[in-house]
């Protein structure tokens, strides 16, 4: 997916904001999801401030923020910003992951109107605190259940589904990674994606991974999209949601609906049976997963529980 000033412009959106989505684009070489992310924040945030500032009745969705200027923003103060964290707490029920996220946002846009276009001399998010993360363990498919779902693909288009499972089962790939693969990308048992950030990695592909995309180009559309690897019934890209509603297909004839499996709970599964099955360390499967940090990556050290476990139990005076 590709953007252009005319994409990243909104003339909804105020000139500041509107410059500063650019900025992320042209300088700092964001990904489109990043940016529209980042839009979706500020938007919010601004629409917040208008309301809180200039003392508004009306909904908060209604709010026009077009007019606000520089002087506008030289107002905000640290308290301000907090009074928005509190309502996005209390009053939209926003997790402590999507309350970091904004706060994250906030903190990027503050710092380039203050660093980069010198618009403001106080930043009054330079100490604005992010909320702690609450420590949680990714949702994954048992060794047993991955076989299940990959036994249970048919219909019409069973090699190109199968193909798409299997990568994300073997690989980890993130649903945008999956989507943008291109035929020519693929060079023997090695697959270049593009990941967050737009940072290219190389992705390793071990016999499953090779046999399944040789078994679906074998049958796939001739005069479908010449790059992409994945078509759609219409033989153009396939969009992440098709992808969406045709793993959640699968899942469910598994029988395994109920704890609402999705592709990014594919790539914590490749994770898990790579970290569990596989003796991968943390810093090499930090790499096969693209995280830029690795704090982000240790949520599957959770994996290592049983073994403290039995560590501790093994201790020659566990039975004295």
């Amino acid at each position: 997916m590709n953007l252009d000033f005319f994409e990243i412009y909104d003339d909804q959106l105020p000139d500041i904001l509107n410059e500063f989505l650019g900025y992320l684009f042209t300088v700092k070489a964001k990904s489109p999801n990043t940016i529209y992310g980042y839009k979706t924040d500020l938007k919010l945030f601004l629409k917040y401030m208008k309301k809180f500032k200039c003392k508004l009745s009306e909904d908060l969705e209604g709010i026009d923020i077009r007019d606000i200027d520089e002087s506008f923003i030289k107002n905000i103060r640290l308290g301000d910003l907090y009074s928005f964290i509190n309502y996005i707490t209390l009053k939209r029920d926003n997790s402590s992951y999507a309350r970091a996220r904004k706060t994250a946002s906030i903190k990027s846009f503050f710092n380039y109107l203050e660093t980069k276009v010198k618009i403001i001399k106080e930043n009054p998010a330079r100490e604005l605190e992010s909320p702690k993360i609450s420590k949680r363990h990714p949702i994954y498919l048992t060794l047993d259940q991955s076989r299940k779902l990959l036994n249970i693909v048919d219909g019409r288009n069973k090699e190109r589904d199968y193909a798409i499972i299997v990568l994300f089962l073997n690989c980890g790939l993130r649903l945008s990674e999956l989507v943008s693969i291109d035929i020519n990308k693929i060079k023997g048992d090695t697959l270049t994606v593009i990941g967050k950030g737009n940072k290219e990695r190389t992705v390793y592909l071990n016999n499953a991974c090779i046999n399944a995309i040789n078994e679906y180009i074998r049958v796939r559309p001739k005069d479908g999209a010449q790059d992409a690897l994945f078509l759609s019934e219409r033989k153009t890209r396939i969009n992440k949601r098709t992808v969406e509603i045709l793993v959640n297909k699968y899942i469910k004839m598994a029988g395994l609906y109920e704890e609402k499996y999705t592709p990014h709970k594919l790539r914590h599964t490749a994770a898990t049976l790579m970290y569990k099955y596989g003796n991968v360390d943390i810093r090499a499967l930090q790499q096969i997963l693209g995280h830029e940090s690795v704090s982000t990556t240790q949520i599957y050290t959770h994996l290592d529980d049983e073994k403290l476990r039995m560590a501790v139990k093994s201790n020659p005076l566990a039975d004295e």
